[in-house]
């Protein structure tokens, strides 16, 4: 089992440094959504790790909340808009954006989910699980995460 495999306690922040946290990730496995609602929240396709828990925040942080479905919030910083996390709402579980984490080198890109959803104008490079947004949702129901 490689180091990306393996859970990792990590520390993370906003652009402005005004959120900042510690989080213990599941792996260091990136997925990519290219749903719109991630292309809209974060200019491009969401780059997301899953967490063990919920992040611990320093002090009182101007972070924000924004219910984006019936399921799912979005957790940013009101002072520079960064896009922090998702989170479930009913399951409390959290997916950090990998952007705002301090991942190691060992993080790799696993799987792409909403694939019927992305637009023609990017693609990653290499092989891996991709995922239709029916295919998601199905996976989600039965318990099984990627």
């Amino acid at each position: 089992m490689s180091a990306a495999d393996q859970p990792l306690q990590t520390t993370g922040k906003c652009l402005c440094g005004d959120v900042r946290f510690s989080v213990t990730v599941k792996n260091q496995h990136v997925d990519a959504c290219h749903c719109d609602m991630c292309r809209r929240w974060c200019g491009g396709p969401g780059l997301a790790v899953f967490c063990q828990g919920a992040p611990e925040f320093e002090g009182e942080p101007p972070l924000g909340v924004y219910q984006s479905s019936e399921w799912a919030e979005r957790l940013f910083c009101k002072t520079c808009g960064s896009s922090l996390f998702y989170r479930l709402i009913a399951k409390g579980d959290y997916v950090a954006y990998a952007g705002s984490l301090d991942l190691s080198d060992d993080a790799r890109m696993t799987v792409e989910i909403f694939v019927d959803e992305q637009p023609g104008y990017y693609a990653f490079a290499g092989e891996r699980k991709r995922m239709t947004g029916a295919e998601v949702f199905a996976e989600f129901a039965s318990g099984q995460e990627s």
